[in-house]
């Protein structure tokens, strides 16, 4: 930082217009109270129209944009509301940025069609599969029927509600 009455060589007269309130007061977005009230401090008597030697109407300019900031971020849910703003505000750049960068890119081929559906012959191993889930399917039948059989279960036995012939 610099000293109270020396020119400053950027702050926030020569900041652009855009500027952050973080910016202007030379502070990360995680800045404690503690440090932003330090920076303030030390800004203000840097800009202040009385102890700088910038011309009135650039220190007074420059010093509102202080008050401005510090007021914003010393209250804890406007700046919370600030923050919002800046994280909108990066993410639509980021979006603008994305496209732009997608506008002047070459198009992309068109994805390889999709193969229309064939029929093929099925394979040995699917042969085999088919074989064995047959071959499991009628031993399972065959092993029910043969235990009720042996237990002397009826094999057919006809619903309550079916009419006797």
């Amino acid at each position: 930082m610099a000293t109270p009455g020396s020119t400053p060589p950027s702050g926030p007269s020569h900041q652009p217009s855009g500027a952050s309130h973080y910016q202007l007061l030379q502070l990360p977005m995680s800045a404690s109270e503690q440090d932003l009230r330090r920076a303030f401090r030390s800004l203000s008597k840097l800009y202040h129209p009385d102890t700088t030697s910038l011309p009135v109407a650039e220190a007074e300019q420059a010093f509102q944009r202080l008050q401005q900031a510090y007021a914003v971020l010393s209250d804890p849910e406007a700046r919370r509301r600030y923050d919002a703003q800046l994280r909108l505000a990066a993410l639509a750049a980021a979006a603008a940025a994305r496209s732009r960068a997608a506008a002047l890119m070459p198009p992309a081929a068109p994805p390889p069609a999709a193969p229309d559906s064939v029929r093929r012959a099925l394979s040995g191993g699917e042969w085999l599969a088919l074989l064995l889930l047959g071959m499991a399917l009628v031993f399972s039948l065959v092993l029910g029927v043969g235990l009720a059989w042996a237990r002397g279960a009826a094999l057919v036995q006809w619903p309550s509600w079916w009419p006797s012939a």
